[in-house]
């Protein structure tokens, strides 16, 4: 694979690639590739998340109303469960 460097840069634009690096949980090389990848591929990806978007919607609609238990539920849950599961049944911690 090919190798870009990149010479004289600011030291405001490297500090800032750097925070925005770790916001996404990558390295300042990983989160360049990144920025690249989305300037120069930026229109597919727009119609890929689209793409991505309409077919979450759609599931939306077609699962509406089923009742399914929040996020908050199905982890208080899983919670317990383990929790039972180390300390036994009938046990409260």
């Amino acid at each position: 694979m090919p190798t870009l460097t990149v010479r004289n840069l600011e030291e405001d634009v490297v500090r800032r690639l750097c925070i925005r690096a770790a916001e996404h949980g990558r390295s300042a090389e990983a989160e360049h590739r990144e920025i690249l990848r989305s300037a120069l591929l930026g229109p597919q990806q727009a119609a890929d998340r689209q793409r991505a978007a309409d077919r979450l919607a759609e599931f939306r609609r077609r699962t509406a109303g089923r009742g399914s238990p929040s996020a908050a539920d199905l982890l208080e849950q899983s919670r317990t469960e383990r929790m039972q599961a180390l300390t036994g049944p009938g046990k409260d911690a």
